[in-house]
Parts: structure tokens; C-alpha cells; sequence
């Protein structure tokens, strides 16, 4: 009895210090998770334009493969590989020599057959004058008409001669026939240069340029209306994304849909005033068919990319996070357009987003929604 009484006695206290612990750790207040810090933007109304957007390649208005149009020795060449030329500018100069011979020659001939016309014409006036009296017959009299006619005609063949004796000894002297930058000198002085054996320098006319792209069959007759209603604004974007500053125009759409790709050669033109824009430079194309008022829009990097589509975290007034499934337009700027999914004034997460999980507790600080590009290119907007 006393050994059951010591037992009881003993386990009890044990039994209230565990209870004691057991309210101390039940009276504390459990931890909240940190909130996340993270950057938000509202998202806004804008004007959005619609583009069409396409890749172009750039090519000249005009380009010209100079070539010889006599043969001879190269004797000069009057500008250095990669000179800008004017139209009319002397590039290339031909020994002239055997040109200016053949020149004289002629003009010989023509002086010797003149003279020899007008004799035969005098010849025939008198012989006509001479058979009213019967002085000859009328034969001879035809006879020397004749003389004189066959003369006139030779003298003509000689005067053509002439003629072209002197457009050959021209072609010794090779003219830039449209002004524009030459590319490599295909020949060097001293070569032996012939016609049709191929082109001595290429010049290309960099103002104004041309930028050719296609235009899909979805695109095309949207673009026809557009056209319908005046000048098409056209920007570009260069290979390094830069935004080229000058806006060009639509200036040709072809008369027939390219069986193989289904798309229609459009070309666009530019002044190309500062030269940014150089052939055969592959660049993104921009065409505005129309802008659209009151179109939702959020910065750019609000918008991610899931699983299950692209999305984007919602703050509430609780501020918690919450993800929110969208459909995204197109680019204007640093600004994406919200066709389905977002509100205005919601205010969206552009920065931290990869800290976030559904409904966590968020310490949000505002920034400013950036304000929608004007500039044009394939994500901006484009000044009429």
C-alpha cells in the first residue's frame, strides 16, 4: 500500500508540469509567411495599332552593271571602289586612239564623197538643161541623174558613218549612267575590256530604297482596303532591333498571289536619308492598317508563359496574388495588349513573379505603367 501511495504521489506532478507545457505551447500565436516583395503595374487603355508584320529584304530602286560598249585598253579609272557617283560622272576611260582614226577616216570619206555629189549634180543639171536643146539625148541626161542620185545616197552612208565612228570614240569615255554608290571594281587599268564580256562596276541607287516583304493571304485584303483609303505608313527594324527613325510608305503590292508560299510581294519605299537602310539587309517590316481606341494593355513583362497558356499574378485589395489565365494581342512598345483575362486598374506583378505561388501575401510597390510607344516598328505604333 505505502509502495502504490509513493507511485501516485509521485507520478502527478509529472502530469501537471505536461499539461503546463502543453497550454504554453498551445497560448502562442503561430507565424505568418514573410510577404513577397514584388513590383506591380496597373493595367491601362491605349491606342493600339494593328500592324502587319513581316520579314523584307532590302534592295535598290535601281542598279546598274556598267559594262564596255567598245572594245580597247582601260586606260583610266576615275573613282575609287566605293564612291558615291553622279549621274554622267566619268568612271572609266578606253584608249581612244584607233576610235579617233576610224573618225577621221570617215570624216574623210564623207568630204571626199560630197564633193563628188555635188559634181554629179552639177553634171545632171546641165545634161537636163542640154537635152531641151538637143544636145544629148535624153538617156545621158538620165544617166547623169542617176550619177548624182547614187552619189546623194553614198554621201547619206557616209554621213552615217561618221556617226557612228564618233558615238564609238564617245564610248571610250564610260559615263555613270545613274548616281549611287559603286560596289567592287571588277576590272583594273591596263585590262583588256570588250562589250558583253561581262560588267566593269555595279551601281546601286541607295536614295531612295526599297524594302520588299510578303504579305500573307490572311493580311492581303485587309491591306487592300487600307490602301483604298491613302498612303500606307511602313516602318523597320533593323537585324540589331534597332527602330529605324524614318517612315516609309507602301509603294507596291503585285497583281498576283505566289502559288507556292500563297502571299503577295508588297515593297515599301524610303528616302533612306541618313543611309541606314543598305541592300540586301534582311529587316522586320511594320505596316499600320488601323489603330485601335481603348484596347487594355500591361507592361510586357507582366506576361508569362505556362503549361496551361500564358497567364499573368492579379493582386487583389488583400494583397494576394492570384493567377489569372489571358489572351495576349499584339506588342506596342514596352506594353502587351490583354484581348481576354485582365481588367482596367487591375493591378498585375511585372517584377518577382518567380517568388510567387497562387494566393501568396504580397508587399507590392507600385510603378508606372509606361506609356505606349509611338515610334512605329513591328512593336510599335506608327505616326500618320
Amino acid at each position: 500500500m505505502t509502495l502504490n501511495n509513493t507511485v501516485v504521489g509521485y507520478s502527478r506532478p509529472v502530469g501537471i508540469g505536461a499539461l503546463a507545457l502543453l497550454a504554453a505551447c498551445t497560448s502562442k500565436t503561430p507565424e505568418r509567411s514573410p510577404s513577397v516583395p514584388v513590383s506591380v503595374a496597373p493595367a491601362v487603355r491605349i491606342d493600339a495599332p494593328a500592324l502587319v508584320a513581316a520579314n523584307g529584304v532590302v534592295e535598290p530602286v535601281q542598279t546598274v552593271a556598267v559594262e564596255a560598249q567598245v572594245g580597247g585598253t582601260l586606260k583610266e579609272v576615275s573613282f575609287q571602289e566605293g564612291d558615291d557617283v553622279t549621274e554622267g560622272q566619268v568612271l572609266f576611260r578606253i584608249d581612244p586612239r584607233s576610235f579617233e582614226a576610224a573618225l577621221r577616216q570617215s570624216e574623210a570619206m564623207l568630204a571626199r564623197d560630197r564633193a563628188q555629189a555635188q559634181s554629179a549634180q552639177r553634171d545632171a543639171e546641165r545634161y537636163k538643161a542640154l537635152v531641151a536643146k538637143d544636145y544629148v539625148t535624153q538617156s545621158q541626161a538620165e544617166q547623169a541623174q542617176a550619177q548624182a542620185t547614187s552619189m546623194m545616197a553614198t554621201l547619206q552612208s557616209d554621213s552615217a558613218a561618221v556617226e557612228n565612228a564618233r558615238l564609238n570614240l564617245g564610248y571610250t569615255t564610260i559615263r555613270a549612267p545613274i548616281g549611287g554608290r559603286t560596289g567592287s571594281l571588277l576590272v583594273r587599268r591596263g585590262n583588256l575590256v570588250k562589250p558583253s564580256a561581262g560588267p566593269l562596276v555595279v551601281i546601286n541607287e541607295l536614295q531612295p530604297i526599297l524594302v520588299r516583304f510578303p504579305v500573307t493571304a490572311r493580311d492581303f485584303l485587309a491591306l487592300r482596303r487600307r490602301i483604298a483609303s491613302g498612303p500606307v505608313p511602313v516602318r523597320v527594324t533593323a537585324s540589331d532591333s534597332t527602330v529605324l527613325p524614318e517612315q516609309g510608305s507602301l509603294s507596291f503590292l503585285d497583281n498576283a498571289v505566289d502559288s507556292l508560299t500563297g502571299s503577295v510581294t508588297a515593297k515599301a519605299r524610303f528616302t533612306n536619308s541618313s543611309r541606314a537602310l543598305w541592300p540586301g539587309e534582311y529587316v522586320r517590316v511594320a505596316v499600320q492598317l488601323d489603330v485601335h481606341s481603348g484596347a487594355i494593355a500591361v507592361p510586357t513583362t507582366a506576361v508569362l508563359n505556362g503549361q496551361e497558356g500564358t497567364y499573368v499574378y492579379v493582386v487583389d485589395g488583400e494583397k494576394n496574388a492570384h493567377v489569372r489565365t489571358v489572351s495576349v494581342g499584339q506588342a506596342v512598345g514596352d506594353l502587351t495588349v490583354i484581348e481576354r483575362g485582365v481588367e482596367p486598374g487591375e493591378h498585375v506583378v511585372v517584377d518577382g513573379q518567380s517568388r510567387l505561388v497562387p494566393g501568396a501575401k504580397v508587399d507590392a510597390k507600385e510603378q508606372p505603367t509606361p506609356v505606349a510607344q509611338r515610334s512605329g516598328g513591328p512593336g510599335g505604333g506608327i505616326d500618320e
